[in-house]
């Protein structure tokens, strides 16, 4: 799953933490699921291309994915969509990496005070395959397919190429730029993939303008 994937990038392996703010991780991981949740054929745009929408309410086997549809109540724009769908995001992405033997969640305190959650890697092989085929397609090594270019488009979204992927800031965020306006995908989910970019970038933007005036 994509924003399984996305996860394990997130994730530094040498310590358990984050390699990014949290808000943006979850919006990013919002984008994730609405990018799964378009390929599934559930959600849609609307025939005027502004808003999302459910349009086939066939069950998924996912169960992340299944209580996700449910948050697409009405037709919305893309922003919206990643707002509603980040709502414990993390928590639920990490709960199924956990069921699955990927990573184990282990306490651990700041500044010896205050309690929060490590994320150890348990299969080291499957990390490091992702972290491996978006390293080579961010450094240009390969050519983006629909995987890693939803992958790098979200990273990019989010401003955290350069904190997944180590190497030269500004090579990697002009390639993955590039990537973001690539041809990787088809023209349907190219649009929605499109979208849902500039509603995770609009919503971690909205958060920040949040946090910043709340200091």
């Amino acid at each position: 799953m994509l924003h399984e994937d996305l996860m394990l990038l997130f994730i530094d392996e040498r310590n358990g933490k984050l390699r990014t703010d949290g808000t943006s991780v979850e919006n990013a991981l919002a984008g994730a699921v609405l990018i799964e949740l378009v390929n599934s054929g559930r959600i849609a745009f609307e025939p005027n291309g502004k808003k999302l929408q459910v349009v086939d309410p066939t069950p998924l086997k996912d169960t992340l994915l299944q209580e996700s549809v449910s948050r697409i109540d009405r037709p919305m724009k893309p922003q919206k969509a990643v707002e509603r769908l980040r709502k414990k995001v993390r928590d639920n992405v990490i709960a199924q990496l956990e069921a699955r033997g990927v990573v184990r969640v282990a306490p651990r305190k700041v500044l010896g005070i205050f309690p929060a959650k490590s994320y150890l890697i348990e299969n080291e092989k499957r990390a490091g395959e992702v972290r491996k085929s978006v390293g080579e397609v961010v450094l240009g090594y390969r050519g983006a397919d629909a995987r890693t270019g939803a992958l790098v488009t979200l990273l990019h979204a989010v401003k955290a190429v350069h904190k997944v992927v180590e190497g030269d800031k500004r090579d990697m965020t002009k390639r993955a730029k590039d990537i973001a306006a690539g041809n990787w995908a088809g023209e349907a989910v190219r649009r929605a993939v499109e979208a849902i970019q500039a509603g995770v970038a609009a919503a971690s933007a909205a958060a920040a303008a949040a946090a910043s005036s709340g200091g």
